[in-house]
C-alpha cells in the first residue's frame, strides 16, 4: 500500500484560468507623444503621401479613431511633427551663436545645422521634403530665412566696420545660410567627410570669400544687367 502523500493546498492545481498581465494604460499626453514619434518615423521614411492613418494606428496598437481624436487626421499629425522640428532646428541654431568673433560665429552656425542633421536625421528628412499642407511655422525655405535673419545683424555690424554697405547684409546672410543648408542636404546621405571637416570647409569658403569682398563688385562677362 502506497503511503499517502501530503499536499500543500497552496500548490494544488486550480481550475482558475491564469490571469493575463494587465496592460498599463497610457495617459492622453503619453499617447499623443507616442503617435508623434511613430508619425515622425513613418513620414521620414515614406513621406506624407506614402503614410496612412491605418499604418500609424497599427504601429501604435490603437484604432484609427484614436489618431483622429488627437490630431484630427494625418494632416494634423504631420503639421505638429513639422512645426516641432522647425522650432527645434531654429532653437539649436540661434542658441549656438554665442561667440564674439564673426568667423567663430560662422563655425557655430555650420555646426548647429550639421548637429541637427546628425542627431535628428528623421526630422531633417521631413523638413526638406515639400510639405503638402500649409504649416503655421512656414516652409523649410522660410525657416532658412528665419535663421538667416539671426546672422543678418552680425554681418551688418561686420560690413559697417569694413566700410561696406550694411543694407546688403540680408542678401549675404541668405547666401551663407543657404549654402550651409544645401550642403547639409547633400551630407545627409553621404556622411563624408566627417562633420567637423565639412564645417571647416564651409567656413573656409564663407570666411575667405567675405575676407576678400570687393566693396562694389563688378561683372566681367558681357552681360551687365
Amino acid at each position: 500500500m502506497m503511503d499517502a502523500v501530503a499536499t500543500d493546498p497552496s500548490s494544488t492545481p486550480s481550475n482558475d484560468k491564469p490571469r493575463r498581465a494587465r496592460r498599463t494604460r497610457m495617459t492622453g499626453a503619453e499617447r499623443r507623444q507616442q503617435l508623434l514619434e511613430i508619425g515622425r518615423t513613418l513620414f521620414a521614411a515614406k513621406g506624407f503621401e506614402g503614410t496612412s492613418v491605418e499604418e500609424i494606428a497599427a504601429k501604435a496598437g490603437v484604432s484609427k479613431p484614436v489618431v483622429y481624436e488627437h490630431f484630427g487626421g494625418k494632416e494634423g499629425l504631420y503639421a505638429v511633427v513639422v512645426d516641432r522640428e522647425m522650432r527645434r532646428l531654429l532653437d539649436m541654431v540661434t542658441s549656438s551663436l554665442t561667440a564674439g568673433h564673426p568667423r567663430e560665429l560662422c563655425e557655430q552656425a555650420a555646426f548647429a545645422l550639421l548637429d541637427y542633421i546628425e542627431e535628428y536625421t528623421d526630422g531633417f528628412r521631413i523638413l526638406v521634403r515639400d510639405s503638402p499642407i500649409p504649416q503655421s511655422t512656414g516652409s523649410f525655405a522660410s525657416l532658412i530665412s528665419d535663421i538667416a535673419t539671426q546672422v543678418e545683424d552680425i554681418l551688418g555690424r561686420e560690413f559697417k566696420s569694413r566700410g561696406f554697405d550694411p543694407k546688403l547684409a540680408p542678401l549675404y546672410a541668405q547666401a551663407l545660410v543657404g549654402m550651409v543648408a544645401l550642403t547639409g542636404q547633400w551630407w545627409l546621405d553621404v556622411r563624408r567627410p566627417k562633420k567637423a571637416e565639412v564645417a571647416a570647409h564651409l567656413v573656409n569658403l564663407a570666411w575667405h570669400g567675405l575676407d576678400g569682398l570687393e566693396p562694389k563688385p563688378r561683372l566681367i562677362g558681357h552681360r551687365k544687367s
